[in-house]
């Protein structure tokens, strides 16, 4: 496909000094652009940095944990200064501070919140004012997750902010449509340190550290891959072949390749001069009820033997 080729582009991507930042920091470079590579741990981004120097890529680290404006200017500041312009932001950085509701403390709240929620939002904020600037279009790819499209136990703090990432890009691409710069949702699922904690996945923890394939039912039905396979829809989105995507929610992981709809209307019905509790009541056993939604990230069973010894 014409227009995949990233060259003379620079790319931010934040948290990209491992995993799922690190494959998209990557792949941007492999496609042609120059890469600031952002972590809050200084020996992390410069191995990203000397991972895409190797393979002739151009990258440079800046240091600093996302969430302060001034965080966000420095990582736009040091693309101008270094590669003289900016046209990609990928807003991966992310931490957990996983608890139940009523264990979940306001110091755990607060950081998840600051690193998704306010990081993505500085950090764009910073790189739309940069691309006005240019003139020339650009490109806002944020992180979503499953959990913030369905909720997921323990996770009050990183499903809230995962859900408001997504709706940042439905309102970013409304209000920067004028000017050529697109704002899309990816919602990547692939295997990391997170995903090896998880019960159902425990016959893989063995298997994966020996960089095994994963069976098809977990690559097709889990969407469970390796990062770097998140990747090309980073590179995608980025490219001029996304120029008319814009404000969607795409998943991504192992075979599976995800279009997430859009919150909206099931079901209303009317009655004339309003509403009582009674007749709620009514209208909801016998016809809302049929159609309420679950939550949570529900996971199909895995037929899969534990590993020997376990």
């Amino acid at each position: 496909m014409s227009g995949l080729t990233l060259d003379g582009k620079v790319a931010i991507v934040t948290g990209s000094g491992q995993g799922l930042g690190r494959a998209y920091a990557v792949a941007l470079a492999q496609a042609g652009a120059a890469v600031v590579v952002n972590d809050l741990n200084a020996q992390a981004a410069t191995e990203t940095v000397a991972l895409v120097t190797a393979a002739g890529g151009r990258a440079v680290a800046e240091v600093g944990a996302v969430g302060p404006s001034a965080v966000a200017q420095a990582l736009v500041d040091r693309a101008v200064a270094t590669f003289g312009r900016l046209d990609i932001l990928v807003t991966n950085a992310g931490v957990l501070r996983d608890r139940v509701l009523w264990k979940m403390s306001d110091e755990d709240f607060d950081l998840v919140i600051e690193t998704h929620l306010r990081g993505t939002f500085t950090c764009a904020r910073a790189a739309a004012i940069r691309m006005r600037e240019q003139g020339e279009g650009g490109r806002i790819i944020v992180i979503g997750s499953p959990a913030g499209e369905f909720g997921n136990f323990g996770q009050t703090n990183y499903a809230a902010a995962k859900s408001g990432i997504v709706t940042f890009a439905r309102v970013w691409s409304m209000e920067l449509a004028r000017d050529r710069i697109t704002a899309n949702a990816v919602i990547p699922t692939a295997w990391t340190q997170m995903t090896a904690t998880i019960p159902i996945y425990e016959p893989l923890v063995g298997p994966a550290a020996a960089g095994e394939a994963f069976p098809a039912e977990v690559r097709r039905e889990h969407a469970i891959g390796w990062p770097e396979e998140c990747a090309p829809l980073v590179v995608f989105l980025a490219s001029e072949a996304a120029a008319d995507i814009n404000g969607q929610a795409i998943g991504i992981g192992g075979d599976r390749l995800t279009l997430y709809a859009h919150s909206g209307e099931l079901l209303h019905q009317l009655r004339d001069g309003g509403w009582n509790a009674e007749a709620i009541g009514q209208a909801w056993a016998s016809s809302f009820a049929a159609h309420r939604q679950p939550s949570g990230v529900t996971l199909p069973p895995l037929h899969l033997q534990p590993e020997a010894g376990a």
